[in-house]
């Protein structure tokens, strides 16, 4: 469980099932940012050219971020460090489970191979 100051993230996820749209939810609570004036003036024009105000794109991003339980989008690439992490760790379950079905089920002659595949030897 991760708590952060007073909130307790792992009891807050729980709740996440219930869905809620942010669009015809009562709005009670505020939230405020700062942000670059030009940065800020540039965003609102990228929003605009889809009829969107900031706000309409804000809301939007919390809504996908309540319907993925998380970023709606890979973050800086999801991080290329991260991405690798992750690419070995799959392929390296993947080797793992060949191995152990191998292991378990007996191993394949690269002839019995070559004919499951459909490929013939040169």
């Amino acid at each position: 469980m991760l708590l952060l100051g007073e909130y307790n993230v792992s009891k807050e996820l729980m709740n996440m099932d219930q869905s809620i749209n942010v669009v015809t939810a009562p709005k009670t609570a505020t939230f405020q940012m700062r942000i670059n004036p030009e940065v800020k003036r540039r965003v609102e024009a990228v929003y605009a050219s889809q009829g969107l105000s900031f706000t309409d794109a804000v809301n939007i991003f919390i809504q996908q971020s309540l319907n993925d339980k998380g970023l709606p989008f890979l973050a800086s690439p999801e991080n290329s460090a991260f991405m690798k992490a992750k690419a070995m760790r799959r392929l390296l379950d993947e080797a793992q489970k060949g191995w152990d079905s191998a292991e378990k089920e007996a191993w394949l002659s690269l002839d019995e191979v070559s004919a499951q595949l459909g490929v013939e030897d040169e």
